[in-house]
């Protein structure tokens, strides 16, 4: 990839300087929603060449939390206007090391699942947890009386 243009404005230039590559907003929901229904977890774990955001090392379930932008959503995702040829080429690049990555953990026997940030995380949480639950072969929560 060619090397990143200048913002187009200070703003853009600040804004950009602070994203987050680790706790965000959307993945500490989903974190808060896994951990109320007495899921625990790692965080932030090198699984292989990956590093997904919320790890389930014994049901080898590893989640991804997508931002719409960052990982090109197909309902939410937008494009720039500003330097737009560098930026379709850093999304697509962003979207092939996804799928990559993707590819590789389920190589190596994990499931792989991605929420994206425009997901409720109480319904992304639910998922989860069903996956987790036929993966360990634990027994619904409605077989719990919950």
């Amino acid at each position: 990839m060619t090397a990143r243009p200048p913002a187009s404005n200070e703003l853009v230039r600040r804004q950009m300087s602070r994203q987050r590559r680790t706790g965000t907003e959307p993945e500490t929901a989903l974190r808060r929603e896994l951990h109320r229904r007495g899921m625990r977890f790692r965080v932030d774990l090198s699984v292989g060449r990956s590093r997904p955001d919320v790890v389930f090392s014994r049901a080898r379930i590893a989640v991804f939390v997508m931002g719409d932008f960052w990982h090109s959503c197909p309902v939410h995702g937008t494009r720039p206007k500003s330097n737009a040829d560098w930026w379709a080429t850093k999304l697509s690049a962003n979207t092939a090391r996804d799928e990559r990555q993707r590819a590789e953990l389920q190589a190596d026997g994990w499931l792989v699942v991605w929420v994206w940030e425009c997901e409720d995380p109480a319904t992304a949480a639910a998922n989860v947890d069903r996956l987790w639950r036929a993966r360990t072969h634990r027994p619904g929560r409605d077989a719990l009386g919950e």
